[in-house]
């Protein structure tokens, strides 16, 4: 998960970086930051917390310059230290230079040991630091050559944007898994995000996607210079359309919305249910129980009232937390479900914490019967590109089967969405990254090796 944001060529770049981290919260909650640089000089402003607590009009206002970068963290292991947070500051050989990421280096490690070895300091745990010392320790003279010294170096999934003084360099990996769209401001500038929803709230013009294996480099006067940086291997992440992104964002030239629909539809085909109602596990649920009520031809109600101003379980780092959460977000509305049969919709299933807690809920009040239905497929193994799956114990998929799994959250069925369902609702004209599902690891890493450490 993560936001990205780079901004270049506005006047006030650092307030549109700050709307677009806004627009783009649910990617991340426990910290955010922006640098901003005004040919002269790089300046950084990171802490803890959500977007609107973090940055004041102050704090905005000394954050000068036409350029500006900027992120939201989602953590999956390592501290949860302010120092975490990005963008990652460092001055160097050539002068300052400034780095956000989403996505995760599967040879983080590796690479860390290697310059570790010979002579370099860490201050965090984030594989973004690998990024920094790898620019600083390159022998190539000109920064361009230096970036691009650096991505010969790291594999994995990663979206970059990295500011010097003067100018922003905007990278993503060969495979697209994670998304990355550029846009025009109305006022003159350049802007890229990690989805479109930032876009639309800031009143820029979409253009285009960001390619996989392109870096864009932005210049004071000049347009956005394109270079395919490697050949293409598209594997776009499948858990952007199911869970991760805004439902009115376009990834990857889809609507998620529109996505997510489709996937209820053809749950509903593959695993229908007697019931009486269909209602949403709120808000990432909606646009699939939709879907699913469609096609079953059931009443569709918001059965379960969402507190807002809770986050989301899923990317809170502990479990019991998470445990805490469920039962502060989520309320049922009784006289809807009482005496009724009634399916419930989610857009995953990981731990099964979040699932049991609202089969009970539901039976609580009064449900006769609670059919929990998954539009996804089982997630039997970790993701090594970003996702808070770290090891494969946490998964229940993983070692139980659907019987068992229904058992243990109190559901009277469960049913799953296929793979081939779920690729028939994305669309089959590309490749997806389907590694939570089926394993299949392309871009290096495997189940053992170690989660994301902070830059997703």
């Amino acid at each position: 998960m993560c936001a990205i944001v780079g901004v270049f060529g506005a006047k006030k770049a650092s307030t549109v970086a700050y709307y677009s981290l806004f627009a783009m919260q649910h990617r991340g909650q426990e910290a955010t930051g922006i640098s901003s640089a005004n040919g002269e000089k790089i300046k950084l402003y990171k802490k803890r917390g959500m977007v609107a607590d973090v940055f004041s009009q102050e704090a905005l206002e000394n954050l000068d310059g036409n350029c500006a970068v900027g992120h939201n963290r989602y953590s999956t292991a390592g501290s949860e230290s302010q120092g975490d947070a990005q963008p990652v500051f460092a001055k160097y050989k050539l002068g300052e230079i400034s780095v956000v990421h989403n996505g995760n280096l599967v040879n983080k490690q590796e690479v860390r040991n290697e310059l570790i070895d010979k002579g370099a300091i860490f201050q965090t745990d984030m594989d973004t630091e690998n990024i920094i010392h790898l620019i600083a320790k390159s022998q190539k003279d000109s920064l361009v050559d230096r970036i691009k010294d650096m991505l010969t170096k790291i594999e994995g999934a990663y979206c970059l944007a990295i500011q010097s003084r003067s100018k922003m360099f905007v990278i993503r990996d060969r495979y697209g898994i994670r998304p990355l769209s550029l846009g025009k401001l109305k006022d003159g500038g350049w802007i890229v995000a990690s989805e479109t929803c930032a876009l639309d709230l800031v009143g820029a013009e979409f253009i285009r996607d960001v390619r996989p294996g392109e870096m864009l480099t932005f210049e004071e006067g000049k347009e956005p210079v394109s270079e395919q940086i490697f050949e293409p291997d598209y594997h776009p992440c499948a858990f952007e359309y199911i869970y991760f992104a805004r439902p009115d964002s376009i990834i990857d030239g889809k609507n998620v919305y529109e996505t997510r629909l489709a996937m209820g539809k053809q749950l509903a085909k593959e695993t229908p249910a007697d019931v009486d109602l269909v209602l949403p596990v709120p808000d990432s649920g909606v646009a699939a129980a939709r879907g699913y009520a469609e096609g079953l031809g059931v009443p569709f109600e918001m059965g379960i009232v969402r507190n807002h101003y809770v986050g989301r379980t899923f990317i809170e780092p502990t479990q019991a937390i998470r445990d805490l959460k469920v039962k502060l977000k989520l309320s049922p509305i009784k006289h809807l479900i009482e005496g009724k049969r009634v399916a419930i919709i989610d857009d995953s299933l990981v731990r099964g914490t979040t699932s049991r807690q609202i089969v009970k809920m539901l039976k609580e009040a009064g449900a006769a019967e609670v059919h929990m239905r998954i539009a996804a497929p089982e997630i039997k193994f970790p993701c090594r590109y970003g996702i808070d799956t770290p090891t494969k114990a946490e998964l229940i998929s993983a070692s139980h089967s659907v019987d068992k799994i229904a058992e243990k959250i109190g559901a009277d069925s469960l049913g799953f969405l296929s793979i081939d369902g779920l690729v028939d609702a994305l669309g089959r004209e590309r490749t997806y990254s389907l590694v939570s599902f089926d394993g299949n690891y392309f871009a290096g890493g495997n189940a053992d090796t170690p989660g994301c450490a902070g830059g997703c």
